[in-house]
Formats: structure tokens, sequence, C-alpha cells
């Protein structure tokens, strides 16, 4: 070992650079915030190479002297921090660390010029090494320029991801910023592509321009309060979801955050209303006394500590559950097995006259009155014991099912089928998931035996997709084509789909992409797509499904039944889920007390 010694400034900056800006996202994020800070009404951010080549930021807020820029560049300096204990912090940023961390791990410029003075002033940061503060052409406000991101630190640069990963994240970043100001005008351009280019909105507008349209026309308004604390914004109804938490947009006093106690809050209002694997679609702003939280966590700032963390749970859960049940057009939760007893319903496997599927057949009225009195019912009901339709409706199977999962008999809630197996025992059997297994074995299948067979549409469809996803399926154009997919560019964000696979039926294209989109979007861009074939056809057989809700004839359930006992892994579907529950003679005794 060598002597201890002191590092010298520069290695100080370089190590503490790392803290701060890990990635390019976390650099335009800072400066993003210094320009909120600085009162800025419009914002223009334009990314070379993901942000790793360049990054440009500008601004039109109240700028810089020379004096300002020279100090600015300096460790834990800033103008933002009155509040020394670090109770009351009001800005986005109050640290001093960001400026001068990218200078140290990148070349960095400013031009600033604030609206007082006739000419600007700038000033330059490379590797650590600062530039005397010079007189400059600017316009009023500044323009940051941070080139060649962690030249400086090899070791940090090397574990960046490929350009279109970290634009991505660097673009997800502006656009939580611009969630949380809607009062400001935000432009985003990657590689020539723009982003979005939003005009300064009320925050429906700005919500609605962000999340897309499908999910603007679900919008639901949340405003509720408890004590102190008051949360606002959208929500959108279960039936807009994604197959991430991408599309959550959480603001807490103003700051974009990523909050574990927020995002558990949003999961458990939904957990009820939600198909598992599914995240919903939100845009919630909380706002709290500033002594009731801490932003000093950590140095990225999107973390904080709630004084009464409870408190903020239940207002998440409790306003959110409260317009989801109104929201969802759902009744009450059903009362418990004995109490509903007198209202009951049996089913029947008998095709229905308006829709094919099953029919319920309500109980005879005596029965509804009095239905323990079996004897009394009969008499009143002037029917034998064995009369029709009771008779075929309660008896069991007049053979028994060879089959593993037996002979159906039943759906229930248009979702489940019940069936009798040989050995008595009963089986439950979830439609959508078992179909969606058969679904993805046969996509699979096909793409074993040289290629996914397609289905041209009858009339094309066109798409509309935020610009990054629509870039993410186009460069993936012949990879997908494999898949049965055919799709190509039509217009900035719009897809053009000419053919879907044919395993799938006739599925929404537009809900399908954005699924596809996001399954992408967690897949590293270095792999092939080939190499996570089965994550991407589990989005494919999803959508092609029959789906919960959906009446289905005793030959329709026959045939489900009969391909899951002749497909592999068909007790799980593609998400792991269970398809079926069987329960024997003995585990029904069981819950009957006769065990």
């Amino acid at each position: 070992m060598t002597a201890i010694r002191i590092l010298s400034e520069t290695t100080v900056n370089r190590i503490a650079a790392g803290e701060v800006i890990e990635r390019p996202a976390a650099a335009v994020k800072e400066l993003v915030e210094n320009a909120l800070d600085a009162g800025a009404t419009r914002i223009a951010v334009s990314l070379t190479g993901g942000g790793i080549d360049r990054i440009e930021v500008v601004d039109d807020g109240i700028g810089m002297t020379a004096d300002d820029l020279a100090l600015a560049v300096l460790r834990h300096a800033t103008s933002k921090l009155t509040d020394d204990m670090l109770v009351r912090i009001s800005t986005l940023g109050f640290r001093g660390e960001a400026l001068p961390s990218i200078g140290a791990a990148a070349r960095l410029s400013i031009v600033s010029r604030p609206r007082t003075q006739d000419h600007a002033s700038t000033i330059t940061v490379e590797g650590g090494r600062v530039s005397e503060p010079a007189p400059a052409a600017g316009a009023p406000g500044t323009r940051v320029v941070v080139a060649d991101l962690f030249y400086a630190t090899p070791a940090r640069r090397k574990f960046l991801k490929i350009p279109r990963t970290e634009g991505d994240h660097a673009e997800a970043a502006v656009r939580r910023l611009a969630f949380a100001a809607p009062h400001v005008a935000f432009r985003l351009e990657s590689d020539g592509r723009v982003a979005f280019d939003l005009p300064i909105q009320d925050r429906a507008a700005r919500v609605a321009a962000l999340l897309g349209a499908d999910a603007a026309a679900a919008m639901i308004p949340l405003d509720a309060e408890r004590g102190a604390m008051r949360i606002g914004g959208y929500v959108c109804s279960p039936a807009v979801n994604r197959a991430t938490a991408n599309a959550q947009s959480l603001v807490v006093n103003g700051r974009p955050v990523i909050d574990p106690t927020l995002k558990s809050a949003i999961r458990v209002a939904y957990r009820d209303v939600l198909e598992y694997g599914r995240h919903p679609v939100v845009a919630l702003y909380l706002d709290l006394p500033p002594d009731e939280l801490d932003v000093n966590v950590h140095p990225a700032k999107t973390e904080l500590r709630f004084r009464d963390a409870a408190g903020v749970r239940g207002l998440v859960i409790g306003s959110i559950a409260r317009l989801l049940s109104g929201a969802a057009g759902t009744d009450m939760p059903a009362p418990a097995l004995m109490e509903h007893r007198p209202s009951m319903h049996l089913w029947q496997s008998r095709p229905s006259p308006r829709r094919g599927g099953i029919q319920a057949l309500p109980l005879p009225e005596p029965m509804a009155r009095d239905p323990m009195n079996l004897g009394g019912m009969l008499a009143e009901a002037q029917l034998p014991l064995h009369a029709e339709p009771y008779a075929r409706m309660l008896a069991m199977p007049a053979e028994r099912s060879p089959h593993p999962l037996g002979a159906p008999v039943a759906q229930v809630l248009d979702t489940y089928i019940i069936a009798v197996a040989a050995d008595d025992s009963l089986v439950l059997v979830d439609q959508h998931a078992a179909h969606e297994r058969l679904m993805h074995e046969a996509i699979r299948s096909q793409m074993l035996e040289g290629g996914v067979r397609t289905q041209p549409m009858l009339l094309p469809a066109v798409v509309d997709l935020p610009s990054a996803d629509a870039a993410r399926l186009l460069s993936r154009t012949d990879e997908l084509a494999r898949l049965g997919l055919e799709i190509e560019a039509f217009g900035p964000g719009a897809i053009l789909v000419r053919a879907l696979p044919a395993a799938l039926g006739a599925p929404e294209p537009g809900p399908l992409l954005r699924d596809l989109a996001d399954e992408l979007e967690e897949m590293e861009e270095t792999t092939a797509l080939a190499s996570r074939l089965d994550a991407v056809v589990a989005r494919l057989a999803c959508h092609g499904s029959i789906r919960a809700g959906r009446r289905l004839n005793v030959a329709e359930m026959d045939s489900l039944l009969r391909q899951m006992e002749a497909t592999p892994r068909a007790a799980t579907c593609s998400h792991g889920r269970p398809t079926f529950l069987k329960l024997s003679k003995l585990e029904i005794e069981k819950l009957f007390g006769r065990r």
C-alpha cells in the first residue's frame, strides 16, 4: 500500500461527477432544471448521438453575468438555496453540483446574457479546466452546450448504452419535466428528429399531448385533499394501460420524481380493476408543505422522504380508488357467499338466444325465499325431482370424460370454464390465460418451422404513436416481419400496418404496437430480437387470444380444453399465471367441512 494522500481537486470533481451525472439523461435533467429555476418560458433541447456526442439546452430565462458564470462552475456555488437548514426548498436545484460535475467529465460551454445587459458572456470548462469569462454575442437567456460526455472519465463512458438507448432515457427525463411545467414551452430534438414541440399549455392540454390520444380520451380528472396535502391531475380508465410503468408521471411540489411510495400506492389503487402485469396511465401532482418532505436524499433529487408517508399513501390510494369505483362502471363488491346465497344463480351450458354463449338461469322464486327448504321448493314449484331443465342443469355428465381436464359443464362470469374430470375433480379454466398460451406456442412453432404466416389486412391501418416508439418499431422492421407483422413509416409518429400474424385473427393493431414498443424499450438494443423471442411472442399472443368476457358455447369450451391437453407448457399462460385450477373430491369436502 502507498501512503495516504489527498486527492487533487480535479480527481475529486471527477469522482463526484459520477454521482450526479451517471448518463446523458442526468445531464439533460440538470440543465433543464436550471432553466426552469431561471424563470424560462421556452426551453429547447437538442441531442446528438443520444446526448453522448452533444447536448444543447437553450432557454429565455434571467441569464447570468460574467461574475455569475465564474461562480456557477464552482462546486457548491448556488443562488437558489436560501434556507441553510434544508427545510424549505422551493427550487428544483439547490446543491450547486450540476455544472461543475458536467464540466469535470465533459467539454462544457455556457453563453448567457441577462436582459439588462447589451452583450452576453461565455465560459468553458473542459475536464475540470476552467477558462476565464469573456464577452460574447448571445440572446437574452442561457445557452449550454455539453460535448464529448465522459471523455475525461473513460471508465464511465464505456458503460454507457448505445446512443438510441441513451437518447430514450434523455427524452424520458425531458418529458417528465414537461409534465411538471405546462406553463413552459418545450421543444426536444434528437438526431434531427423532433420528439415533441409543445407550446405553453394548461395542465390538461399538456397531459393529453404527452400521454397520447388513447389516454387523453380516457382521462379522469382527480382532485382531493387531506389536511395540508392536495393531489390533482388525471388518471386513466383501467381499459387504457401499458406493459410498463413508463406512462406514469409523478410530480411533487413541482418536482418530477420516481418515488417508490407513490408508485406502490398507484399499484394498490388499481389492483382490483387492472390485470396483473399491466400498468395504469396516470399524471399525478401532489402538493404539500415543503417542510413535510426531504428532497435531499440523493444527488439526482428524484427520490423523496415524506414525513407522513402513510398519509400520502392513503391519500393517493383513497382518491384514485374512489374515482375508479365509478368510472369503471362496476357494482359494489359481491357479499360473502353465505350472505349472497338467496340471490345466487346457477349456470347452464346452453347457447344464449342473443349471443350464442352461456346464459344465467335464475332459481325458482320459492327457493330464492327459502334456499334450504328443498322439499318446499319442489312442492311449491310443482316440479318433479328430475324435471327439465333443472335436472339437466344439476346432473353430472352421463359419461365421465376420459380427458385430464374433463368435460365442460358451464361458463361462469363469461370468463371461467367449469369442467368435471374423470376422477370427479372440479376443474376451473381461465379462458383468456389458456388461449394466450395456445397462441404463444402456435406462433413459436411457426417461427421454428421457418416463419410466422401472415394475414394481409384488407385495409392497411394507420397507428399514431409517440415518435420515439414509432422509431423504435421501425428500426426492427425486418425482424418484426419474420414474426408476421409488416409495418412501414407513414409520416412523423405514424406507422402503416399492412399485415398481422395470421394466428392472431384480427386484433386491434394500435394496442398491439404500443405494447411491442414498450417491450422493445425494455430490451437491450445490442441484443437481437430473436434472442428475446418469447417476450415478444408473448405480447403478440396476448393480443390474439380470446378475452375474458367473451361467451363460449360447449363446442368451443371443449375444443379449448382438448388443445390445452395437447400443448406444451399449457399449465401457465405466457406471463406465468396458472391457466387452470383443479379441486379434488377430498379438497372440496374439506372446504365444506366434511373432512
